[in-house]
């Protein structure tokens, strides 16, 4: 069975009744499994991660603008995050029996289907961009919601899909194909949201810093500190114990520790394990070794043998 992961991000975090009633229409849209959700008012935003067939996967997504461009006014929202769109992005993953191209070409099918459909401007970005300055993310949402209005004059901006103007409560949406991506964020014991953006911008690669991280500082309002919001858009090649280290290190400079760190959405088990076999010093660490990996390997030994057909 071939399976696919979504995470879309849509721009509300604060209003509970609305956030339930999105991930209700998303779950009732077919055989979609919702895998996990997590809205933070102070970034005014709440992260999907679905599972499933194609098919499953461009009915979600569907019904998830529809109901969004139904609930979500962009002119009213505020919030920590940068954001360009009711519904911000839609990544797509390839996890089993698909391939990267099949996620770009599943893209770019949902892409044209809500663009026609809510005549929202839509842009591709990552694996299934059409340019190579539509690759990024940022470069992509960089103006947000108010700025689009002038950004899409530009020729080099026009949307892939949909009408040339911004919808005026909706904004526009980001679709692309990418690896798996960590949402990893680090909370310092500071007020001082300075420091955190100072560490934000020395280590996102843009600025020189760790390839495969972008991150940026914000303040979290409800518990009067800041924070340093990273993507990590590899972990085989950085690490999160390498990003920890790093933000540690930039934040000792300032006379700040760190206070916690979360992981927004899920997180593959090998980003965890790389961190445990740094930080334990474990020596000639085998992740077979993992009980619960080990007990997996052998039930799909037995199912796989002629006995177990």
């Amino acid at each position: 069975m071939p399976i696919i992961e979504c995470v879309p991000n849509f721009s509300e975090g604060r209003r509970t009744e609305v956030i339930t009633g999105i991930i209700d229409a998303v779950r009732n849209s077919g055989p979609i499994h919702i895998l996990d959700h997590s809205s933070d008012a102070d970034h005014n935003r709440t992260v999907l991660t679905l599972a499933g067939e194609p098919d499953a996967v461009r009915g979600a997504v569907e019904t998830l603008v529809r109901v969004c461009v139904e609930s979500i006014d962009l002119t009213r929202h505020k919030g920590g995050h940068p954001r360009m769109g009711a519904v911000d992005v839609v990544p797509l993953v390839p996890i089993r029996g698909v391939d990267m191209k099949d996620c770009v070409a599943l893209a770019r099918e949902i892409g044209a289907a809500i663009a026609q459909r809510h005549q929202l401007p839509v842009f591709l970005y990552e694996e299934a961009a059409t340019a190579e300055h539509r690759r990024n993310l940022a470069n992509v949402r960089k103006g947000e919601f108010e700025g689009f209005p002038d950004k899409m004059t530009d020729p080099d901006w026009q949307p892939d899909f949909g009408p040339s103007r911004v919808h005026p409560t909706a904004g526009c949406v980001a679709v692309g194909a990418r690896a798996f991506l960590i949402a990893y964020n680090i909370n310092l014991a500071t007020s001082d949201v300075e420091v955190a953006q100072r560490i934000g911008k020395a280590i996102r690669h843009s600025n020189g810093g760790l390839r495969f991280v972008k991150a940026m500082g914000v303040m979290l309002e409800d518990r009067g500190i800041a924070q340093v919001s990273i993507n990590m858009t590899d972990f085989t090649r950085t690490p999160l114990h390498r990003v920890f280290e790093m933000v540690r290190s930039e934040a000792a400079r300032y006379g700040v520790s760190i206070c916690g760190s979360e992981i927004v959405g899920l997180v593959p088990q090998d980003a965890l394990l790389q961190a445990a076999d740094f930080y334990l010093r474990l020596e000639r660490f085998d992740p077979g070794r993992v009980f619960e990996r080990r007990l997996g390997e052998v039930a799909a030994e037995k199912e796989g043998s002629p006995s177990a057909r």
